[in-house]
């Protein structure tokens, strides 16, 4: 029955997979690395292929290195895994993670930008989720956050020499729209929210590779992982209990036909490290793809790289 399960699973789901490669005496850090996530499990396979992994949460990061250590244990040649706090969120949280990266390391091979959110997934239309400092929560999380803590780590990537930035962004980037990274939506919908957040760091990945890779040698990607069966919508479900006992419910349809974290972290990993891997480019299942119309758009790419960098340090651009 297991056979049976499995190799029709297997044609359904029709996995990616990365191509190991030894990333011993690289430095690495993931983001949104809670247990049973994606990031989780790409700490995991970087750290099993050798590198040096730094994975963060916004609570107990020590729980998710921890469990990392116990599954690495029977691992030969795995790397070291380190476990600092980060909020997004939070400008103090931001700096205090690089500080205190920058106590421990002089240089950062690659950095691994997963974490997100999205939320509200069926209210979409009530009123936005706004952080401590007035922004739109998935705006903020998934890409103000993101670009703040890229902005921070950029002079210990170019140090590093051939350094990779990877960003795990999404298929609903189309749900985004150039008009709507600069101006708020008439009417707001979550969906369009997440699409924009999405969208804007498809751009900054873009932007990125055009500043950063032929004069200090720091190449960008981005992609979207796969379907993929994780916790990211718990918080956009949480508080409908009807909804919930139904996800319970379809938990074995959903793990047949979605990708496990392992699997969905495959095409991180092919961005992370594989040596053909074309920068500046947006990845599906381990090859480039086609983003949106509106991510191709390298004047809007610049723009909101400007904007972007007034936001993060008024005084010094980047």
């Amino acid at each position: 029955m297991s056979f049976l399960y499995d190799t029709l699973r297997s044609w359904l789901v029709r996995a990616p997979r990365a191509q190991r490669v030894d990333l011993r005496g690289q430095r690495a850090i993931v983001t949104g690395a809670t247990p049973g996530s994606l990031g989780f499990e790409t700490a995991r396979l970087l750290a099993a292929w050798g590198a040096d992994v730094v994975v963060s949460t916004r609570r107990a990061p020590e729980t998710a290195a921890a469990q990392l250590r116990q599954q690495l244990a029977s691992v030969p040649g795995h790397g070291r895994v380190e476990a600092l706090a980060l909020d997004l969120c939070e400008r103090d949280s931001v700096e205090h993670f690089v500080a205190r990266y920058r106590e421990r390391h002089d240089a950062l091979e690659l950095l691994v930008n997963n974490a997100g959110v999205h939320l509200d997934l069926l209210s979409q239309w009530q009123a936005p989720q706004l952080t401590a400092d007035g922004h739109e929560i998935h705006w903020r999380t998934n890409y103000l956050g993101t670009m703040h803590l890229t902005h921070r780590l950029l002079p210990l990537l170019q140090r590093a020499g051939g350094a990779r930035v990877v960003n795990v962004v999404s298929q609903l980037h189309v749900k985004g729209s150039n008009a709507g990274l600069f101006a708020p939506q008439p009417r707001y919908n979550s969906w369009v929210a997440y699409g924009n957040s999405k969208l804007a760091l498809v751009h900054a990945t873009f932007e990125l590779q055009r500043r950063y890779a032929h004069h200090h040698g720091v190449q960008a990607y981005c992609l979207h992982p796969g379907a993929v069966y994780t916790h990211i919508a718990d918080g956009g479900l949480a508080g409908n209990p009807a909804v919930e006992r139904l996800r319970r419910a379809f938990a074995p349809v959903e793990a047949f036909f979605l990708l496990t974290p392992e699997e969905g972290a495959q095409t991180s990993l092919h961005c992370a490290s594989a040596a053909d891997a074309e920068g500046g480019r947006y990845y599906r299942a381990c090859r480039v793809a086609e983003p949106s119309a509106d991510s191709r758009d390298a004047a809007v790419s610049a723009r909101l790289w400007q904007d972007t960098a007034d936001w993060v340090e008024p005084d010094r651009a980047f």
